[in-house]
């Protein structure tokens, strides 16, 4: 494998994983819950 290819294997593979997290963050903002105690834990600080 030559040093060009790994270096697109392992962007690609970085950029999937930022996607994957992006993701998973996106479907946690959907859930009600987790947003009121996200908040809640943010208001919590002041």
């Amino acid at each position: 494998m030559t040093s060009s290819t790994r270096h697109r294997i392992r962007r690609t593979a970085t950029w999937l994983a930022i996607a994957l997290v992006l993701a998973l963050v996106f479907a946690l903002y959907t859930r009600p819950g987790f947003m009121v105690t996200l908040i809640d834990q943010l208001w919590a600080c002041f």
